[in-house]
């Protein structure tokens, strides 16, 4: 499955499934088939993923193990051939300037529909 992110702010965002639910367990979202992100929600949410990858990188920096969720979508986001070389923060920077953009024009961030 892939999760479609739309905003008619914004221009389609596609994401692998493992990588999509990640993401919205994150900013405190069901990840489901459908789903929406309203306006009044998405500063929150960039909060929300914006402390995740500084807990990500201060994790690798210290070299310290990760929670037990975040190692199980670690695991489920890597690949057959070795584990994911894309960071959390290189996967959300698209995201967040989607929600930039949808919360500057007063626009839901929607997927599955």
């Amino acid at each position: 499955m892939l999760y479609k992110f739309k905003s008619k702010a914004t221009g389609d965002l596609i994401m692998l499934e493992p990588q999509g639910k990640h993401i919205l367990k994150l900013i405190g979202k069901e990840p489901g088939a459908k789903g929406i992100i309203l306006p009044n929600e998405m500063l929150a949410a960039i909060d929300a993923l914006n402390v995740a990858v500084v807990k990500e990188e201060l994790a690798i920096q210290s070299g310290k193990d990760a929670s037990k969720d975040e190692r199980e979508d670690e695991a489920a986001a890597s690949t057959a051939e070795g584990p994911r070389a894309i960071s959390l923060k290189q996967r959300v920077v698209p995201f967040i300037d989607m929600l930039r953009r949808a919360h500057a024009e007063d626009k839901e961030v929607v997927w599955g529909v």
